[in-house]
């Protein structure tokens, strides 16, 4: 919606339509009128108004066929009908037909006035959620890359999660980023400026886990020749993440949850107690409940540090988000290794969106390296995969699934071809009008949006 909401008066008695215009004088708002429905509807067409005043007695045509009209072409108005010949019969028509309010002359000021504010700032809510909704596809965050449905699901437990104390258990294959998660909770809390401290639990030995979350004492064992603060000194006043939680012995799981109840602790070796403010985040790459019913995790101690459960989608589940991430490390590795590698071939893509990918994240990285590493070009091909890639698909499989767009033309063939976005996406949009001889809803179904986005869009093009 325009900042100034833009109402469309449709009513062939002048006198009736100059009584409406002016109660609605009074309001924050634009009225323009139309006479008759071929009037109405080249003014809608022109420029989608925000509320439709629709007169059901036209002298050209019936009211109702017009909104009718107005529903299956999608505008983003809102529909008042108003007729001097009301009945329930018709009321239950037009509202069957997609009118928002129903209204029988004679009208008084305040009713009209209300429902036509009522309706307006309905469409104002939506306009607010749109943008809200479209603000929060959200390609990058806090260390990951990408814009899938299930990443923006993790975002945005993400920012629920991360003002709170409350422990975060984070589950996901390996090398899907667990760690970056963490830190991603912790930058995003009121915490950030206080220490993150990690410990892979899977990664110490036995033996030196206790010492390395609560510290020791001088002498405390064999080769401990001078006093050292933990991991759980480091972190006060910021976050613990506690990585492969289920690797940990049972005895220090105990003591760990004691710690994670009071906040309190002692150095091995120590006597004295050591109280902390410390946020906990532990993840793990099995089936928590599995460990616990395998007896490798207190049930106990899963329970505290369950409180918010985050699920890291695998590789294969995120789509493009594949190749977005792909294309993040090329750059990356290409600017390091001074090679000049810009993109990948329509068969690499094809290979790296069918491919299983076990290793998840880490291993796209890896595959991204060894190929810059050890090529010279500015595309990658096919050739350039290492194992298991290059067998992953037949040369038939790949043939059937490169799409015949990938090999357009007008694709960026360097840096200095690439335009900004909203300039691509406003051509894209209006050549998709184009094609479909106008009509938007047409348009929209094939680019997969809302009609009512692209009303919007084109209304902020017209209004810039």
């Amino acid at each position: 919606m325009s900042q100034t909401p833009h109402v469309l008066v449709v009513e062939d008695s002048a006198p009736q339509a100059r009584l409406f215009t002016e109660y609605l004088s009074t309001e924050s708002i634009t009225t323009s009128l139309a006479g008759n429905a071929g009037g109405a509807r080249k003014a809608i067409e022109q420029r989608p108004p925000d509320l439709v005043l629709l007169d059901l007695k036209l002298p050209d045509e019936d009211g109702l066929e017009v909104l009718k009209w107005i529903r299956q072409q999608q505008f983003p108005s809102s529909v008042i009908v108003i007729t001097g010949h009301g009945s329930v019969d018709v009321a239950v028509e037009v509202m069957r037909h997609g009118a928002d309010d129903f209204l029988e002359k004679p009208i008084t000021a305040d009713r009209l006035r209300t429902s036509v504010r009522n309706l307006l700032e309905k469409r104002q809510l939506q306009n607010i959620v749109e943008d809200y909704q479209s603000q929060f596809e959200r390609d990058a965050y806090h260390g990951f890359i990408g814009s899938s449905l299930p990443m923006q699901a993790v975002y945005r437990i993400i920012d629920a999660a991360a003002p709170s104390k409350a422990s975060v258990f984070i589950t996901g294959e390996s090398g899907t980023g667990k760690e970056v998660c963490a830190a991603a909770i912790h930058e995003q809390s009121n915490r950030s400026e206080k220490p993150f401290i990690a410990l892979n639990c899977g990664a110490i030995p036995r033996e030196l886990m206790e010492s390395e979350i609560f510290g020791h004492k001088k002498g405390a064992f064999t080769g401990a020749a001078a006093e050292r603060e933990g991991a759980a000194s480091q972190a006060d006043g910021g976050t613990l993440f506690l990585d492969e939680i289920g690797e940990m012995d049972m005895d220090l799981q105990t003591k760990l949850l004691r710690f994670i109840q009071t906040g309190s602790f002692r150095k091995v070796g120590g006597n004295t107690e050591e109280q902390v403010d410390v946020r906990f985040i532990c993840a793990t790459n099995r089936d928590p409940l599995e460990a616990v019913a395998e007896g490798r995790l207190r049930e106990d101690l899963y329970y505290r540090l369950h409180v918010v459960p985050v699920h890291l989608p695998a590789l294969r589940e995120r789509g493009d988000d594949i190749i977005t991430i792909g294309n993040h490390f090329l750059r990356s590795f290409a600017e390091e290794e001074q090679k000049p590698f810009l993109s990948f071939s329509p068969e690499v893509e094809v290979v790296f969106r069918r491919y299983n990918w076990p290793g998840n994240v880490r291993q796209l990285q890896n595959v991204i390296r060894n190929i810059v590493v050890l090529h010279n070009d500015q595309q990658v091909k096919i050739a350039h995969l290492p194992p298991p890639l290059d067998r992953a698909l037949s040369e038939q499989e790949i043939t059937d699934l490169v799409p015949a767009w990938s090999q357009a033309e007008d694709l960026p063939a360097n840096r200095e071809a690439i335009r900004p976005l909203a300039i691509v996406e406003r051509e894209t949009i209006e050549r998709a009008i184009s094609l479909c001889d106008g009509n938007i809803p047409q348009a929209a179904g094939l680019l997969e949006v809302s009609p009512s986005t692209i009303y919007r869009k084109k209304q902020a093009w017209e209004d810039a």
